[in-house]
């Protein structure tokens, strides 16, 4: 099953990447602000409960899309593309195994445990 969801992963990581390219924006751009969403763990500085809060604001899939129709129907591109780098992401980082987290820790998502 792990496959079977790393492959539907990497299928919406593709579409996020194809409506970059739709985008007037350099490709460096993708490559500067993929990883930006990941900030969303600074709020573990916090607390367990804060931190699991911000990092699954960052990485809900939902919200992306939220964000890239709003682009879309105000023809904004830079929403546009806060919301497919958001998309990309999280679709990123649950090929890796990394999904929106339980407030019991950083290690407990909703794919299981990180590192078991």
């Amino acid at each position: 099953m792990k496959i079977t969801l790393a492959i539907e992963e990497l299928a919406m990581l593709m579409l996020g990447i194809f409506v970059f390219s739709r985008l007037d924006f350099a490709w460096w751009w993708f490559l500067v602000l993929f990883f930006t969403p990941d900030f969303g763990m600074l709020g573990y500085i916090f607390n367990n409960k804060t931190g699991a809060f911000i990092y699954n604001l960052f990485h809900h899939k939902g919200l992306a899309l939220l964000i890239w129709f709003l682009g879309f129907y105000l023809q904004s591109e830079v929403f546009q593309l806060i919301g497919v780098i958001l998309f990309s992401h999280a679709a990123f980082d649950r090929i890796l195994g990394y999904g929106l987290k339980y407030e019991k820790g950083f290690k407990f998502t909703h794919l299981g445990e990180i590192g078991n």
